[in-house]
């Protein structure tokens, strides 16, 4: 009667099996390889790998974005005349996306690790093509329909890029135990030779990639300027109808030192306060004159314009989430609203001891006050009664017409060198944030002229520009802003350089002590010879390293290796048939054999006489 032992004793590997099971649906141990992945599979990995930094490109760009929501909105309500949140779809296909790439190249890099077999499933191969071509067609339908954003990103990068670095420079490190795995390898090859030499090139990069940081809030903390002013664009839109009394009346509240507002002419000569250049979007216009309702705002008059309900299209629509956390008061003020007059604006401005900054839409030219535009502005400033110094105008109107405009602050809403500028007699200009650089504004400032920036809306950009040396800002959110009493984050150029360069020791010390480990850990394994793996597997040794050379040895069927342990069972055999006296059986039964046709030990037992 023979016992069996089996020769290799599989420990469960619960975490394996779970990393392969869901990267490749391979759940078996029979399933799973140790092999070099295929060509194929190497190129799904590159594929997998290109997905999740465009995803983390994307992810980063509707990060920063959410400054400008409002814009993008309005930029797809003018393409297609109605008015929806679109972001909504576009950043919750972005988290899952981003969510299930990321998941998957994880997985990948613990195949890696592991030194198993990558063999993606199909399943998993449709969905990262689906995500992949979905964020393709995204980014080139944002890049059509806002193309200007793109800037937004080398903005951000003032404020992030210190943090971004820190943050790929752990990444990079932590990959190290990959490309040292891959590359001290017994057998040498030129693709080895070409990923050490671009992981080093990548590492020194990064090494040196503050140098071409340029961030204002790297400054001392005495060279900070006062906290700029915050003027309610529209009012505060988020929490009211935008241009209306009660979403100026929240701006104030919300601390806001100026007013903002959109004027239009009407066809009797009265300025109102418009965005868009019809009634459609913001009033009822469409139930009251619903034959009208595409017409120019210019081309109603004022009773006309003063029967609209200015007020319920934001309670319907709820465009920033914020209808449904009113009171049962306000809902009832705000859907009483109308259309709010030029005049109406000013005293509410004079009452507060603020002052106002116009965009005016000069009428087209078929309208009967197309040349008298001005004067009506300058009218309704005079009937308001407040001083014309706290009133600054930025017109739509050519330069030619800009110096009969008297008594008004006059602005431009554009980028112009100090030499237009006085030519113009310009005392302030309005620019966007992708325009205002800290350099430009230090010569504006020095030449006495005053610099408005729009829109700020993030408290992160809020806080760049207040490193920046800005003065103003123009802001869809004063409640937002109101909750940053100082800059997010300042750091002294001694405390970052510091950082920098602590961060870059550690970072090439942990790589060169992988390095150095994997070499060791390599040169041991390559020192087990068959006998040490067959000896190592009768006294039964956990360690990891032999397990893997007895299942390699074992799968791989080595022709020498089996030809030298089948002889030795044939001759073990001949030798116990042949035995008969009581203490050779007795010696026998002590003596292990291996016979790797059944891949197991053969134990004899012989009863005793």
């Amino acid at each position: 009667m023979v016992k069996h032992q089996p020769l290799q004793v599989y420990e469960k590997q619960v975490f394996v099996s779970f990393v392969t099971g869901v990267y490749g649906c391979r759940w078996k141990r029979y399933q799973r390889s140790q092999d070099d992945s295929s060509r194929w599979e190497c190129t799904w990995f590159i594929i997998l790998s290109s997905s999740f930094l465009l995803l983390l490109f994307w992810a980063y760009f509707w990060l920063v974005a959410q400054n400008d929501i409002n814009e993008f909105n309005m930029s797809v309500y003018n393409r297609s005349g109605e008015w929806s949140d679109e972001t909504i779809p576009l950043l919750a296909s972005t988290t899952l996306g981003f969510s299930y790439i990321t998941f998957l190249l994880i997985l990948a890099l613990f195949h890696i690790s592991l030194g198993q077999q990558m063999n993606l499933y199909w399943v998993h191969k449709i969905g990262v093509l689906v995500t992949l071509l979905s964020t393709i067609s995204g980014i080139v339908s944002v890049d059509d329909i806002w193309g200007d954003e793109w800037d937004i990103l080398l903005v951000s990068l003032q404020s992030t890029a210190p943090f971004l670095h820190i943050g790929a420079l752990a990444s990079v490190t932590a990959i190290s135990w990959l490309v040292a795995g891959y590359v001290v390898r017994r057998e040498r090859s030129t693709f080895q030779v070409m990923v050490l030499l671009i992981y080093a090139l990548l590492l020194v990069a990064l090494y040196l990639a503050p140098l071409t940081f340029t961030c204002p809030c790297i400054m001392d903390r005495h060279s900070l300027k006062p906290r700029p002013d915050v003027i309610g664009r529209r009012g505060a839109p988020m929490l009211a109808p935008e241009n209306t009394m009660v979403s100026f009346h929240r701006a104030l509240q919300h601390g806001a030192s100026s007013l903002e507002a959109d004027v239009s002419i009407s066809m009797d000569g009265v300025p109102f306060l418009m965005r868009d250049s019809t009634l459609r979007r913001t009033t009822d216009v469409s139930k009251v004159f619903p034959g009208r309702q595409f017409d120019d705002a210019s081309s109603f008059n004022w009773t006309e314009i003063r029967s609209l309900n200015a007020g319920q299209w934001f309670l319907e629509s709820d465009p920033y989430w914020t209808a449904r956390t009113l009171t049962g008061r306000d809902r009832t003020r705000i859907a009483n609203q109308t259309v709010c007059s030029l005049v109406e604006l000013l005293r509410l401005a004079s009452r507060a001891n603020s002052s106002a900054l116009l965009d005016i839409r000069r009428p087209p030219p078929e309208h009967p006050r197309h040349r008298s535009w001005f004067m009506d502005t300058l009218w309704a400033v005079q009937k308001a009664g407040i001083s014309q110094k706290r009133v600054r105008t930025v017109t739509w109107t050519p330069d030619t017409d800009r110096g009969r405009v008297r008594g008004l602050m006059q602005g431009a809403n554009e980028k112009l060198s100090i030499k237009e500028i006085k030519q113009r007699g310009i005392t302030s200009l309005n620019l966007h944030y992708s325009e205002a650089n800290h350099k430009d504004i230090e010569e504006y400032l020095a030449n006495n002229v005053s610099v408005t920036v729009y829109p700020v809306n993030e408290p992160w950009l809020y806080s760049l520009l207040w490193c920046s040396g800005v003065p103003s800002v123009s802001s869809d959110a004063p409640q937002v802003l109101r909750k940053v009493p100082y800059p997010i984050w300042l750091m002294s150029h001694h405390a970052y350089h510091f950082i920098w360069i602590t961060s870059d020791l550690v970072s090439l010390s942990i790589v060169i002590g992988i390095f150095c480990y994997q070499k060791w850990k390599m040169s041991g394994m390559q020192n087990y010879n068959p006998e040490q793996i067959m000896l190592s597997a009768v006294t039964r040794r956990t360690s990891r390293e032999v397990n893997i050379m007895k299942e390699k040895l074992i799968m791989s069927g080595a022709a020498f290796i089996t030809f030298t342990l089948r002889s030795q069972c044939l001759r073990f055999k001949q030798d116990r048939e042949n035995v008969q006296s009581r203490w050779k059986y007795r010696k026998l039964r002590s003596a292990p054999v291996v016979d790797t046709c059944a891949f197991s030990y053969y134990k004899p037992v012989f009863p005793v006489r």
